[in-house]
């Protein structure tokens, strides 16, 4: 079974069950995991999706079920690229400088508010949904990748971005802009990913994939994942 939290309203349908909602935090979680009768847990999360991590790890203590998180490795600067590395959000608001400047802000809806400090700049800000975002100078253009480098080059030119800012999700889909970001000589502020339990963890699915077969094979029933 698939779960998604639902804050992306245009769902591409993965192909297999889900479901689509929060849990109601650990509690919930505990419960749904019991009433299910699921028997392994994958946390599978975005990497800045700090807290159902933890909900998932505390969880699987609770419940002693079997826990692999699937988490690709962070990126690494490359020759060319002109990081500045910041902990987080807030950070990477005071990291903007004096204004006014044209960012490209690609950090998620939900972390807009750390920008409320600096809204002498004007944002671009992409987004898989369109929205209206809290900040007095920003647009939104709704557009689900994964993108290509050339397309990224092309809306960093045509839109005269000045500098990028961006999570340090380490997905391929979104990597593009960072090498437009390093063709263009942009400098990028990076954002480091936070702190997560210390759990089993693999960098694939076809790894999780494997771990499944694994925990079948030590005579594990799986009734769902």
């Amino acid at each position: 079974m698939l779960s998604f939290a639902g804050r992306t309203e245009s769902l591409a349908d993965p192909g297999v069950p889900y479901r689509v909602g929060g849990f109601g935090g650990v509690e919930g979680l505990v419960a749904h995991l019991g009433r299910e009768e699921y028997h392994a847990l994958i946390d599978a999360t975005h990497p800045f999706a700090a807290q159902m991590s933890r909900h998932a790890a505390e969880a699987a203590r609770q419940t002693r079920l079997p826990l692999l998180r699937v988490e690709c490795p962070a990126w690494t600067a490359k020759p060319g690229d002109l990081w500045t590395d910041v902990p987080n959000m807030a950070a990477a608001a005071a990291a903007l400088g004096p204004g006014p400047r044209r960012v490209l802000l690609s950090v998620g809806r939900l972390e807009l508010a750390a920008f409320r400090i600096a809204p002498e700049h004007d944002y671009l800000i992409r987004a898989v949904d369109p929205f209206v975002p809290a900040l007095p100078r920003a647009r939104v253009i709704a557009e689900r990748g994964p993108f290509e480098v050339e397309a990224e080059c092309a809306l960093l030119e045509r839109e005269k971005i000045e500098l990028v800012v961006s999570k340090n999700s380490g997905t391929a889909a979104t990597y593009a802009k960072i090498e437009a970001a390093r063709r263009l000589a942009l400098p990028t502020i990076m954002v480091a990913r936070p702190l997560l339990p210390e759990v089993p963890t693999v960098r694939t699915v076809d790894q999780a994939l494997a771990w499944l077969d694994t925990a079948r094979a030590q005579s594990l029933t799986l009734r769902g994942v």
